[in-house]
């Protein structure tokens, strides 16, 4: 069977090659996990995980991961890349180990688990205005938010819009990590996850949202190739460890 054909200068798979790279994908896992079953020795591992993270879950939880899982594997190496919203094509990858994110995608082969839950905060600058406490002062005052490079907005705005609370939006950045700097030494608010304040908003004041919202979710998830496989349940089970020893 032909597995590759020419497209102008280069060439592209054929149908029957992608149906036999996810059988193949399939049967990697599967000696991968053969391999290590029963003979898990962390000292020996040198292997490097990709895990897919944005601004909140990277900072929040990667570092202490990533000492965690050195001080039992000391040559293993971590490598961090966005998780924007992600995909069952990402967690296919077989260079993607696992996805820290708010939304799992709806597939029959990926596999979620919770780490913890995070309630919305409104971060402001105290030494340029008082704290939003009433939902007058927070509907009348600046905000600034994120929107994602194809248009897509935070889950919490799309529930804010659905609440009937129309906010004025003058900034709208594309990272999280640029939120702060147009916070600070204004009078501009941000709405996120509280434990943002151990992140890109560290030095901000916060605040609870002055009315009712949705609590945010946070989950490990993971294709179901590694489900079996004790080195992807030793990582797992250091994430679960290093997510329950978050501070509130």
């Amino acid at each position: 069977d032909a597995l590759f054909v020419r497209s102008g200068r280069g060439i592209v798979p054929t149908v029957r090659a992608q149906a036999l790279a996810t059988e193949a994908r399939q049967l990697l896992g599967q000696m991968q996990a053969f391999v290590h079953r029963n003979a898990l020795d962390p000292t020996r591992l040198s292997e490097c995980f990709t895990v897919a993270a944005n601004d909140l879950q990277r900072d929040l939880l990667l570092p202490g991961l990533l000492q965690r899982l050195q001080t039992q594997a000391p040559q293993l190496r971590l490598r961090v890349i966005d998780s924007d919203i992600p995909s069952a094509d990402l967690l296919r990858a077989q260079d993607c180990t696992l996805v820290i994110s708010p939304r799992p995608p709806d597939a029959t082969d990926i596999v979620h688990r919770r780490l913890f839950t995070d309630r919305y905060r409104v971060f402001y600058d105290a030494s340029q205005r008082p704290a939003p406490t009433a939902k007058k002062a927070y509907v009348n005052g600046r905000h600034v938010t994120l929107t994602y490079a194809d248009g897509r907005r935070l889950d919490i705005d799309d529930q804010l819009e659905r609440q009937g609370v129309n906010r004025t939006i003058d900034v709208s950045v594309s990272s999280f990590a640029a939120m702060a700097a147009f916070v600070r030494g204004t009078d501009r608010m941000a709405t996120l996850p509280g434990r943002f304040r151990q992140g890109v908003m560290q030095g901000l004041s916060d605040v609870a949202v002055p009315f009712p919202t949705p609590d945010m979710p946070m989950y490990a998830i993971w294709h179901v190739r590694h489900q079996d496989d004790p080195v992807h349940q030793w990582l797992r089970q250091c994430l679960l460890e290093e997510a329950s020893a978050l501070k509130p």
